[in-house]
């Protein structure tokens, strides 16, 4: 057996209380174990339900900044002993506790209730209401230990998987599965562009949204195979949710995977970063200048 089970926890949350959220989380989470899941993906920022403050209320700003946890508190560590429990990996969400403001986080927690590892967003959406937030500091790829043998998992949050940089370290890093959480509208160009994340880079690709009306569902999982052993195109779409509440499973077959990348001509094989360098540019040239850009 080599296949990954993901469960995409589509869910709605119940804002600032994190006490709700914790225990409809561990619903969730038990129900996706009772359905096979090896991991358990969350929605973006799910211990405050991705809300934010209302940055003229000082108030409001301390009383949200007084929501943000590390993975010390009771939140993460209430889940870590729920993924030990339920021989289940959790890829857990939460606004994290940071030096100057918060960070929008997910830690990945193994079936034997530790953490592998915890990325922090890297592409906050500066131009809204994320501006509050620290931005991460590069990407993560770490190992899991799955039921059915290791894999190496990735991840990304909601407006990294709008810039191909993002999944692209992550592969060049060695990930084979990205897990990706997500927090707004998911309509046919965004799909789209999901879908080519895991096609150019031939990784396995899974991302939660919240369901409606908080958002408006259609979490989705690509396999990263484009083609079969002919050449011939085929669906690589395992699942799209509908908008409503649910879990919805994607079973990621990491031996198929392994051969069509030794294969196949995407992801590293065949590019030529000596020739790439203004993608690292300090400075955005016009029209792509923004004010309030955090280069």
């Amino acid at each position: 057996m080599s296949v990954v089970r993901v469960a995409l926890l589509q869910m709605t949350a119940s804002g600032w209380d994190q006490e709700a959220n914790l225990r409809k989380g561990e619903q969730f989470c038990r129900q996706a174990k009772a359905r096979d899941a090896d991991i358990a993906l969350f929605p973006e920022m799910w211990n405050v339900g991705y809300t934010f403050a209302d940055p003229a209320q000082p108030d409001e700003v301390e009383t949200w900044l007084a929501q943000a946890i590390d993975s010390g508190d009771r939140f993460v560590t209430h889940f870590q002993a729920l993924a030990e429990k339920l021989d289940m990996a959790v890829a857990l969400t939460y606004l994290e506790r940071w030096a100057d403001a918060p960070r929008n986080a997910l830690s990945l927690i193994d079936r034997h209730g530790e953490i592998r590892m915890t990325y922090a967003k890297v592409h906050t959406c500066d131009f809204d209401k994320e501006a509050a937030l620290t931005p991460g500091d590069g990407f993560r790829v770490c190992s899991l230990d799955a039921r059915h043998g290791d894999v190496r998992i990735g991840a990304m949050i909601c407006f990294d998987r709008e810039f191909p940089e993002s999944a692209r370290i992550l592969m060049v890093e060695g990930a084979e599965l990205i897990l990706t959480p997500n927090a707004c509208e998911l309509e046919e160009n965004r799909l789209s562009q999901f879908r080519a994340r895991a096609f150019e880079n031939m990784v396995g690709v899974a991302m939660t949204n919240y369901a409606t009306p908080q958002a408006n569902g259609r979490s989705v999982a690509f396999d990263g195979m484009a083609f079969d052993n002919e050449g011939r195109s085929r669906e690589m779409c395992l699942v799209e949710a509908a908008d409503e509440e649910g879990i919805y499973l994607a079973d990621f077959d990491l031996a198929k995977l392994r051969a069509y990348r030794r294969r196949e001509v995407w992801g590293d094989a065949y590019r030529k970063p000596s020739r790439y360098g203004s993608l690292v540019a300090d400075e955005a040239k016009r029209p792509f200048t923004r004010a309030d850009a955090r280069r």
